[in-house]
């Protein structure tokens, strides 16, 4: 028998099967995907006299790897608050982050790189100063100096 024989001829009870497994549809079809891909790919043969109770036992398998599966997961509960912020609070840090862009495309290159390499990165000053062709000394006045017109710019 090959494989599209079978199909045929066992797909709708290995769907009803699952559907009285799983009450469940879309959970259903795919029970019934999965147990003619597992009998397809099955290295061993399928014995004629016995096809119906192995794709059965198929079924089950896996509904059961399923529900093993799913009740790993716990479902959400409501009165939990989100941690994530409002929408309002949202848009007033957009607001904000538009202010200080805005600011900082006032600056020139060098005290803009300088600032954005120490704040945003974390960068060394010898790593800025190296960078930008400065002294240390001369990096630590551009990012305090950016510092302050950026204070009096917001």
């Amino acid at each position: 028998m090959d494989f599209h024989d079978l199909y045929s001829r066992y797909a709708a009870d290995v769907h009803r099967f699952s559907m009285y497994l799983a009450c469940n549809p879309a959970l259903a079809d795919d029970i019934t995907s999965e147990t003619f891909l597992r009998a397809w790919s099955s290295a061993a043969p399928i014995r004629e006299a016995t096809v119906k109770a192995y794709l059965f036992a198929i079924a089950r398998n896996v509904y059961l790897q399923e529900l093993r599966r799913t009740s790993r997961h716990d479902a959400l509960d409501d009165s939990i608050p989100s941690t994530s912020p409002r929408p309002d609070a949202r848009a007033e840090q957009r607001d904000a982050l538009d202010v200080v862009l805005r600011a900082l495309r006032g600056f020139a290159a060098v005290d803009r790189v300088a600032l954005l390499m120490r704040t945003q990165d974390g960068t060394s000053y010898e790593e800025i100063a190296q960078t930008l062709g400065l002294s240390v000394s001369a990096a630590k006045v551009k990012v305090h100096r950016a510092r302050m017109k950026l204070a009096l710019l917001i």
